[in-house]
């Protein structure tokens, strides 16, 4: 039988092979620029080689298995490229023929060649086409994903009607070499190992060599048997848990636009599902987390079980393995000498960064500490604070994800400026007419997408609240809030949050209300709409009710949150006369926003209900001794704002007293309640002290 090497001597075969090294180069370049010409020279060589081997009568079933081997190759390295910008499932087209292939080591039936196609080459070169063109950018995005679906589909539809030729044309293999028990096993366990390596780059990663590969092999190599075993266990156990991190580490940087703290962000495990429950109903949330929790279970056994055997393949093939670990670290060496993207750190490094990471919060754990203590007010006389609102009713109303985004707009989401600046604009003139006054900026919030508290804290505390751990310490200690302040100087300190259904001990304990409002006490019998247990227009009028209207000796500060623009969005109702609120079961008949299936117009109307709501009510109440902070905690999720929107949120001071908005003349604030995109800008932790300076004597 002719050797590989002599095979290799077909002049068809020459060409394929160097369609082989270009697809091997383009897995380290990249389908840009350089790599797209190879690329394209590549396809080309596609019909070249198959001309030469019928030309030259030199066609082979090696040739032909080599050639489509090649072409599967090519369109695996082109799809983990183009599933970089355009999602994992792109994947599929990649991985269809080696899926084939282990679906052959569970099944015989799978093995037996099948009739020659020229269709099957169509549908080969139209993948190849399709990846590289949307590789290259050349066609926009909502048709390059078209053009994907529709290669997959060919693919599908190719690959299914093989399949069901060999399923109605199956027989017992018995003219068939057995192929080695095992074998698509072992192969899983080294794609399952070597995934797991890479898995923190994402899908380019699949086409680098994981540095940590060569590490590992030469650890298998010089153990001994029970501490090879023991190593194994260990380092997949170690993946596992990277897998995991990994995972959680993209779905914060896509949601929360940070990374992952391994240490203190398992406590957004709940408020997710329960937020996750608001969009697609409880039983579906927690059927969610419970597939979740499943699927880390899995991986966090699959991993050490294919380590070990992994560990063994390598033994047992020792001097290969040994080639094998030298190649990789060459292959490294020279992609680190001449600049080629060859190699990844991939869970190696990710597992250097979360170290780092817990490092990193040992040392600002000290550091926060120093700036809790560090308070100028700390020892200032109550009753010099807070003078110029001495009888004020002063509220601090948060909107829930009220961005720059809602007032300036992105290219990724267009449609929602116009429609809130509308009602900004609108605001600001009743407002007028009806004897009040604005001035807004922006301020700079700690925290993206979600996680409230962390914003309510840093405008409290005027320290930089941007995680858990902070926010933690902070409750945890002793500081001078906005809250606490205005209770030492002599008001009523009232906390109203319709989201919370348990208790909050820290708003009495850290800081300092007096009155704590939830879903649970405010007695309303209406309907929910989406995440919002109950409307803004409720929470206004309910705290009015219950506040506001009662006799009351000292003034009233407090903390309100407005929630109907927190995610998911879901229409709102239409304003009702505020004397026909009552227990809010007048909302069952009040008719709702138009729906929609675009989650950027519900956010955009969300917004443009609760300010909305807002002006109404101060025009419904034109108290001359009100005043009002009314800003944003976050920007909305990513997939509202599109990539780096920054954390920027509209804050405006209301009054009818001309005194106390003359008193903030100072800070640069704009005119109205609609901030124009070049509007002063402070970070949000800045506002406490700035507040109490210019409002205390």
């Amino acid at each position: 039988m002719p050797t590989v090497h002599h095979r290799l001597r077909r002049p068809a075969d020459a060409v394929t092979l160097v369609r082989a090294a270009l697809a091997v180069v383009v897995a380290v370049i990249g389908p840009t620029g350089p790599g797209l010409v190879l690329v394209a020279i590549a396809l080309s060589l596609d019909w070249v080689d198959g001309q030469v081997a019928r030309r030259t009568g030199t066609a082979s079933a090696f040739g032909a298995r080599f050639d489509m081997e090649t072409d599967a190759f090519l369109i695996a390295v082109l799809s983990v490229y183009v599933a970089s910008a355009h999602g994992w499932w792109v994947l599929a087209i990649g991985a269809a023929r080696y899926l084939l292939w282990l679906a052959e080591r569970l099944w015989s039936w799978l093995r037996r060649p099948v009739p020659t196609r020229h269709w099957r080459k169509v549908v080969a070169a139209v993948q190849g086409l399709t990846l590289a063109v949307v590789a290259a950018g050349l066609v926009p995005g909502t048709l390059a994903e078209v053009a994907l679906l529709v290669a997959l589909a060919l693919l599908a539809e190719s690959f299914g009607r093989d399949v069901w030729w060999l399923w109605r044309t199956r027989r017992p293999p018995h003219d068939q070499a057995a192929y080695p028990r095992g074998g698509g096993l072992t192969l899983t366990a080294l794609a399952v190992v070597w995934v797991a390596l890479v898995l923190p780059d994402g899908p380019a990663g699949l086409v680098r060599v994981p540095v940590a590969a060569a590490l590992l092999m030469v650890l298998a190599l010089v153990l001994g048997a029970r501490a090879r075993l023991f190593a194994a266990l260990l380092v997949g156990l170690a993946l596992g848990v990277l897998v995991v991190l990994g995972l959680a580490d993209a779905g914060f940087r896509a949601i929360l636009d940070r990374p992952v703290d391994p240490v203190t962000d398992w406590v957004y495990l709940g408020p997710g599902v329960g937020v996750l429950g608001d969009s697609v109903g409880r039983p579906a949330a927690v059927a969610t987390a419970v597939a979740a929790g499943l699927a880390a279970v899995l991986v966090l056994v699959a991993l050490p079980l294919a380590t070990v055997r992994v560990s063994r393949l390598v033994v047992s093939h020792r001097l290969v393995s040994a080639r094998a670990a030298g190649a990789l670290a060459l292959a490294w060496l020279l992609g680190a000498v001449i600049g080629l993207p060859v190699a990844t750190s991939g869970a190696a490094g990710l597992a250097f960064d979360e170290v780092q990471q817990v490092r990193a919060d040992l040392a600002d754990r000290r550091a926060f500490e120093q700036e809790i203590q560090a308070d100028r007010y700390a020892d200032a006389r109550p009753d010099s604070l807070l003078t110029d609102l001495r009888g004020k009713d002063v509220l601090v109303v948060f909107v829930e994800s009220y961005g720059r985004v809602a007032v300036q707009g992105t290219s990724f989401a267009p449609d929602i400026a116009p429609g809130v600046d509308a009602v900004l604009d609108a605001g600001s003139r009743r407002l007028r007419a009806a004897g009040w006054s604005a001035r807004s900026a922006f301020l700079t919030s700690p925290t993206f997408g979600a996680a409230s508290w962390l914003a309510h804290s840093t405008l409290q505390s005027g320290l930089w609240v941007d995680s858990q751990q902070r926010y933690d310490q902070l409750v945890g200690d002793d500081r001078l809030t906005l809250a606490s302040a205005f209770e030492g100087a002599g008001w009523r300190t009232v906390f109203d949050v319709p989201a919370n259904t348990r208790d909050w001990p820290e708003g009495a304990a850290f800081y300092g209300f007096d009155q704590l409002y939830d879903s649970r006490n405010v007695g309303y019998r209406g309907p929910e709409f989406g995440y919002a247990p109950m409307p803004d227009q409720y929470t206004l009028a309910t705290f009015r009710r219950l506040e506001l209207e009662q006799p009351h000796r000292r003034p009233v500060m407090a903390e309100i949150d407005l929630v109907s623009s927190h995610h998911p969005w879901a229409p709102s109702p239409d304003l009702v006369p505020w004397d026909r609120v009552g227990d809010g079961s007048v909302f069952d008949e009040t008719p709702t926003q138009p729906g929609s299936s675009d989650v950027r117009r519900l956010y955009g109307q969300s917004i443009e209900y609760t300010m909305d709501t807002l002006v109404s009510f101060l025009e419904t109440y034109p108290d001359p001794d009100l005043v009002l902070v009314v800003l944003g905690d976050h920007q909305p999720h990513s997939y509202v704002t599109g990539p780096d929107p920054g954390h920027d949120v509209p804050v405006s001071v209301i009054a009818r007293d001309p005194r106390v908005v003359d008193r903030i003349g100072g800070w640069g604030w704009q005119p109205g309640l609609h901030p124009a995109p070049d509007a002063t800008v402070w970070r949000m932790d800045a506002f406490r002290d700035r507040f109490l300076e210019t409002f205390s004597r």
